[in-house]
Formats: structure tokens, sequence, C-alpha cells
């Protein structure tokens, strides 16, 4: 498979896909058809036969698709058949809201070390891992063989940071801080800018509120 013929709102409806087959497996549902889990998902059936198709079909004409087979097969293209090691970078609220969220070792994603530059958070456990100096940083990353690196700071530190993971080699970067980081194209980011979300649902309350009161004029 060659994901650069995969669009990103394809991968993006991957984890979805995931999720909703975990929920039908755990409820001893064996098959499904693409027009029921249509309706679960509010997507179209062609959607999700089209999506599948980018991996190989894995559905029979007139059977459906094995749901177990599916959730494992979207789990190996997600690649939470491996382990993934990371660190967290900013051990604040939001660092160690993340440290705390134990779904993260059940999907493979293991956390190995937390960091902060603030000397009153060194020291600290969260989930007995001892806070540590950000100076030690890219010994830990080289030796432990981390993949990701998870950056809760704000952004006048994070695009620093960023310059000394890529000496790191680090594969992929999470980024909570609000800032878009400039890194080789070999270093996978994910950008999740909190803010904007809620920028998002503002938007559609107030297009709502608008199409209400068209409708009643």
């Amino acid at each position: 498979m060659d994901d650069k013929n995969i669009s990103q709102a394809v991968v993006a409806r991957l984890p979805r896909y995931y999720r909703y087959l975990g929920d039908l497996k755990d409820s001893g549902i064996e098959r499904i058809s693409s027009q029921d889990l249509s309706k679960l998902m509010q997507v179209t059936a062609s959607q999700i036969r089209q999506d599948f198709n980018n991996f190989g079909g894995f559905g029979q004409q007139g059977y459906g698709y094995n749901v177990e087979y599916l959730y494992n097969e979207i789990a190996k293209i997600l690649g939470l058949n491996e382990k993934h090691n990371l660190v967290i970078i900013g051990a604040g609220n939001l660092g160690q809201a993340l440290a705390n969220y134990v779904n993260f070792e059940r999907r493979g994603f293991i956390v190995k070390g937390i960091f902060d530059k603030n000397p009153d958070m060194q020291g600290r456990e969260l989930r007995g891992i001892a806070v540590q100096s950000v100076k030690n940083l890219e010994r830990f990353v080289r030796e432990n063989d981390i993949d990701i690196a998870v950056l809760t700071i704000p952004k006048d530190g994070a695009l620093k940071m960023a310059e000394t993971l890529v000496k790191c080699n680090i594969k992929a970067i999470w980024n909570f801080a609000h800032v878009d980081l400039n890194v080789p194209d070999s270093i996978v980011v994910e950008n999740v800018h909190l803010s904007d979300s809620l920028m998002k649902l503002s938007y559609g309350i107030v297009n709502k509120k608008l199409n209400n009161s068209k409708d009643t004029e």
C-alpha cells in the first residue's frame, strides 16, 4: 500500500471506524454491512466502501464485513499493532491529564518520560514516572527508543524545543502548543489547537442561530 495515494480525509476517518468497530466487537456483533455501519456512523455506505477499497476492500458481496477482522486490519493500518514510546514535555495541567490517560497504553502508546523546565515540578511523580529536567531530554530520547514527543508547553518555548527534538531524531510530534512547527518532512506532526476547536463550535452555534431565524421568517 502506498500511503501517498491515500487522501488525508480517508486517514482522518480511520480512527472513527476503529472506534465504532471496537464497540461492535465488544457488543458481540460478528458481521455488519456497509449500510448498517453507515446508519451508525452517519457516513454514506458508498463512502465507507470507497474508504476501505483504498486498503483492499475487506468485505464480501452479500456478506458484509467481519467486524473483528476489519477492526484488526484497521489497527494494523494505523500502526496500533506496534508499541510506540513517547515522552511528554510540559508537566502542567494538560501534560498531567495526558500522562494519566490510561487509554494511551491500551492503544500501544507508552509514556516513558515526562519533562519540565520548572524546578518545582521536577521530581514529582505522575503515574509512577518522575518528572525530569528538560536538560535530560536529548539523552533520554536517544537511549529509550522514543518515537513520539508530546508538546504541552507555551508556544514561545515550543519552537526551540522542536529544534531539540529534530536533533534527537524524533519520529513524530503531537503538538498542543498554539504555534506551527517548522520541522523536516521526515517528522510527522499532528497539531491539536484546542482553541481552534472551540472557535469551530462557536461558528456552528452562530450559524444554527442564523439558519433557525431564517426558517422562522
